[in-house]
């Protein structure tokens, strides 16, 4: 699959994607070119064409994949395409007679404000380094919104509690300045006594968030502590570190916050990323008109 490699090389190093980023496009297209491969094993790539392709997503809607998954390997498909016909590896593009199915408006899940204060003003947290670390990991999500990769990658160099603002590397590289309370700055800085109580260390240039061996967090730990407390406060289905993203930009909007400046706290590079939490806003005036309204 020598194409594929090299369009996953270009995704890499020259479009600096994420490694998850490379991840499922490697598996998305390596799994179109396996179907090819069992249903023409004969067939070229510069032969493919919609009609096969068209023929592939009807396969998948067959197996029961979901809209949602579909749509993001169809998108896989495109990128790959479009770069190849952009390096002249291929002279027509069959993704161009390729059309997505329609996929449902999903609402983004949120925690509600008092469900939060319950996170943290209950003794949830135990009096240890992993309690604090737990508190403070928790808190930054919240005070932020940033990505669990943005999170998971801090250094004590990118907090700074002179000016109350957290320096974030978020996709493709962008940097962003995002601000936080005084709530967080006290927690932080009594995380980062103990934290070198603990290790007897305190570099900049160490990473904030580590296990109690001092080794850097995972992924999955950071999902799973985040997973721990949700499971405490909200019976809302999706309990991960997205959801607090989601809550961070769902409370700002209810309060009045500007749909532009969550937009530049959050990274999102268009705006249309952004609106979709104002359905979220729409759909509690509703509520509450339900219930205020003598004749609703």
């Amino acid at each position: 699959m020598p194409l594929i490699n090299i369009f996953l090389n270009f995704l890499q190093f020259e479009k600096r994607a994420s490694d998850h980023t490379v991840i499922s496009y490697r598996n998305d297209l390596e799994q179109f070119w396996n179907y090819l491969q069992g249903a023409f094993p004969e067939l070229e790539w510069k032969e493919v064409d919609a009609a096969i392709i068209r023929t592939w997503i009807i396969t998948l809607m067959e197996e029961k994949i979901k809209p949602r998954s579909i749509n993001r390997k169809i998108s896989a498909l495109k990128s790959f395409y479009k770069y190849h016909i952009k390096m002249g590896t291929f002279e027509t593009n069959p993704m161009l007679q390729v059309y997505a199915p329609k996929v449902s408006q999903r609402l983004p899940q949120f925690v509600e404000e008092i469900d939060m204060e319950k996170l943290f003003t209950s003794d949830l947290f135990v009096e240890s380094f992993e309690g604090w670390r737990d508190r403070t990991l928790l808190e930054l999500f919240y005070a932020t919104g940033m990505r669990l990769s943005e999170l998971r990658m801090l250094t004590f160099l990118d907090i700074d509690l002179y000016n109350n603002q957290v320096k974030v590397l978020g996709k493709r590289n962008k940097e962003r300045i995002i601000p936080f309370g005084y709530s967080f700055k006290s927690i932080f800085s009594k995380y980062s006594e103990l934290y070198h109580e603990n290790f007897n260390t305190l570099s900049q240039n160490n990473f904030v968030f580590v296990n109690v061996k001092g080794k850097h967090l995972s992924p999955k730990n950071i999902y799973t502590i985040v997973r721990k407390y949700l499971d405490m406060i909200t019976t809302i289905e999706k309990r991960g570190p997205h959801i607090i993203r989601h809550t961070f930009a769902t409370h700002l909007l209810n309060r009045g916050a500007d749909l532009n400046t969550i937009k530049e706290l959050l990274g999102h590079s268009s705006l249309a990323a952004t609106q979709v939490y104002t359905h979220n806003s729409i759909e509690k005036l509703k509520s509450i008109y339900q219930q205020a309204h003598p004749r609703a």
